[in-house]
Parts: C-alpha cells; sequence; structure tokens
C-alpha cells in the first residue's frame, strides 16, 4: 500500500536557479583563485570552460552578479571584481527567471501562437500587427518607445488568435523580462540587432498576413533563435 506523502519534499518547492548556483560557483572561484578587487576575471570561454556551464549560464550568473555589484562588466575589456563577495553566498538580487529559460518558453509558445494567428486572422487584426511593426520603426532610436512596441506587437499577435489564454501566457511571459534581461540586452543590444530584429517583424506579419502557418510558425522561431544566439555569444 502506497504511503501518503505528508508534503512538499524539502529542497524541491525552492531549487535555487541555475544562474544563482552558478553566480555562487563564480564568487567561490574569486575568492579561491585570489582575484582581488579591480582585477579582471578569465574570460567568458575559460571561465565556462573552467566551470563547466554553458556560455549562456554563464552570462546569466555574470549578469546576476553585476546586478549585485560583484563585478563590473567593461565592454571591450572584460570583466572585474568591483567588491569581494563574502565567504557565506551573497545576497544576489532576485531577478527571476533567466533570460534563457524564458526565450526558451517563448520559442516554444509563440512559434505556435504565430502559427494559429496565421490560420484564423482577421483583417483588423493583421492591421493591429501592422501597426505595432510601423511603431518599432518610428521609434528606433527610442528606447521605451521600441521596448513597448516590440511588446504590442507580439501581443497583437496573441490576440489575432482569439484566445484569450494565449494572450494572458504571452503577457506573463513578457513580464517575466526583467533585471537580468534589461542588462543583457543593454550590454549586448546592437545596431545590427535592432534592424535584424525590425527584418524578422515583417517577415512574421507577412507571412501571418498571407494565412501562411508554416511559414509564420518558421519565422517566429527564427525570430527568437537568433536573438538567443546574439545574447549567448555577444
Amino acid at each position: 500500500m502506497l504511503k501518503k506523502s505528508s508534503g512538499p519534499v524539502d529542497g524541491q518547492a525552492h531549487e535555487p536557479r541555475l544562474y544563482r548556483v552558478v553566480a555562487d560557483r563564480i564568487q567561490e572561484l574569486i575568492r579561491n583563485e585570489h582575484i582581488a578587487a579591480g582585477e579582471r576575471l578569465p574570460s567568458e570561454r575559460d571561465l565556462a570552460t573552467k566551470l563547466s556551464v554553458s556560455r549562456a549560464s554563464l552570462r546569466e550568473a555574470l549578469i546576476a552578479l553585476e546586478l549585485g555589484g560583484v563585478i563590473e562588466v567593461r565592454g571591450g575589456s572584460g570583466v572585474y571584481v568591483s567588491e569581494l563577495p563574502e565567504p557565506a553566498a551573497a545576497d544576489l538580487p532576485e531577478a527571476g527567471p533567466g533570460p534563457f529559460e524564458v526565450l526558451s518558453a517563448r520559442r516554444l509558445i509563440e512559434s505556435e501562437i504565430a502559427a494559429i494567428a496565421a490560420r484564423v486572422a482577421t483583417d483588423s487584426a493583421v492591421d493591429a500587427i501592422l501597426q505595432a511593426v510601423v511603431e518599432m520603426e518610428q521609434n528606433h532610436a527610442n528606447y521605451s518607445s521600441n521596448e513597448q512596441a516590440d511588446r504590442n506587437f507580439h501581443l497583437a499577435i496573441a490576440r489575432a488568435t482569439g484566445n484569450s489564454a494565449l494572450v494572458g501566457s504571452l503577457d506573463y511571459l513578457w513580464n517575466q523580462r526583467g533585471r537580468l534581461w534589461h542588462k543583457l540586452k543593454e550590454h549586448f543590444q546592437t545596431e545590427e540587432l535592432r534592424q535584424e530584429t525590425l527584418k524578422d517583424h515583417r517577415r512574421i506579419l507577412e507571412a501571418i498576413a498571407a494565412h501562411d502557418p508554416a511559414g509564420a510558425r518558421k519565422a517566429m522561431r527564427a525570430h527568437l533563435e537568433r536573438v538567443t544566439r546574439t545574447f549567448s555569444r555577444g
């Protein structure tokens, strides 16, 4: 006879996010190798090899440490220790899911949302998607306005499905783009990436307007995969 569980197993409900685990290991490396404040850490490639983690996980951890004031990321120069971590685990700010977790979920969900939208979108729904694309192009140089137009674009596609649960799911995922996401984007967003994003959005729009589900799915997946590659490789 099976025994009834008395409650959740200790540790499962509060399992630390991977980037926090990697961040702790980086701090341990700083202490063990006596890297002083103001000194540079090994390159990302060397750190990833030394810690046996992916570049994406390492990058999230470095951004978390930067937000916590432990390191400083200097563009074109490297990563430097800004203050030595204490022997105990550093109190890193809780920054929500890692950017690559969010992107992975979005690739899964938004690719299908785009395909559904391509099947059922009305003319007015396509117009709303087009308006978001135009707003993003017009606000290209304004970060906050461009960010809002980007959100409007993805939500307009979700609304085009006619399924409010999908709209709510996408809205939730977008709201998980927290401090880690914005700091990562600050470091690795480039003019080339912004231009490619505009082209991606036009391709997605064209596939939905043409009622081409396979094309819309492919275009959305390609867009989110490209963003993932850019942010993980720099």
